[in-house]
């Protein structure tokens, strides 16, 4: 299991965190920092399009994070919207991508940084939110194909950041359009970990390759078609195969 993070116990619930990530804002706001509400009252708050509406742009100009609140999907989602089983501290999903973020950052891979996270347990069942460092002028690689066709050097650094995580046993549980930013340089990097987890190698890296896949005809399949080509997808494998 990947450890690091400080325990820090709130009014009703548990964060865990970077105090050097987190600052100040330990002392001024503690588990507030996970209410949209504190943020909004402070001018600070902003949508993140996509998604089920759980995730905002947060903080100072400066240091500029995401506020994630975790939500359930799929069918149990109409009968829970956020709540998750108990099952011990360290199975707490937001605990569980924060160190799983902690542990890629200082290897050097581009994910983003994780400030906190935190749960509210509530008798068998818990709510929880994770905090992270926004990564800046970058936007979704689902959105850059609605915006025109990349270049090759771009479909090149797709497949060369998949393959950075493969090698390091990132078996990332949704690995989509949606969850790999290109930024206006070309760096791309990777989001959403929720689920993630490190494994030994195996079959499960077609398994991502082939999710991304089809997540990238998917979104081809609404757009002019030159913005998702087999060659493209010769370009990615071709990044991803280099050494």
């Amino acid at each position: 299991m990947i450890k690091g993070g400080q325990r820090i116990a709130t009014a009703t619930g548990v964060m865990l965190a970077d105090p050097v990530c987190l600052g100040n804002a330990r002392q001024s706001a503690s588990e507030a920092l996970f209410d949209p509400d504190f943020w909004a009252a402070h001018g600070a708050l902003s949508a993140v399009s996509g998604g089920r509406g759980s995730a905002w742009f947060v903080g100072a100009t400066a240091h500029p994070w995401v506020l994630r609140h975790y939500r359930r999907g799929g069918f149990i989602a109409r009968l829970s919207e956020d709540r998750y089983a108990w099952s011990g501290e360290d199975r707490v999903r937001s605990f569980a991508e924060w160190r799983l973020l902690h542990y890629l950052s200082e290897r050097a891979l581009s994910v983003p940084k994780p400030v906190a996270a935190f749960y509210r347990r509530e008798k068998l069942t818990y709510r929880c939110d994770l905090i992270t460092e926004r990564i800046l002028r970058a936007q979704a690689l689902s959105t850059a194909l609605g915006a025109g066709a990349l270049a090759e050097p771009t479909w090149n650094a797709v497949g060369a950041a998949v393959a950075r995580l493969h090698r390091r046993g990132v078996d990332h549980a949704d690995l989509n359009a949606h969850n790999i930013l290109v930024d206006s340089a070309g760096r791309v990097s990777v989001i959403d970990f929720d689920r993630g987890q490190l494994r030994t190698p195996g079959t499960w890296t077609l398994r991502n390759l082939a999710r991304l896949k089809r997540s990238l005809q998917k979104i081809a399949a609404e757009l002019p078609p030159d913005r998702f080509t087999p060659a493209s997808w010769q370009e990615l494998l071709a990044g991803y195969q280099a050494p």
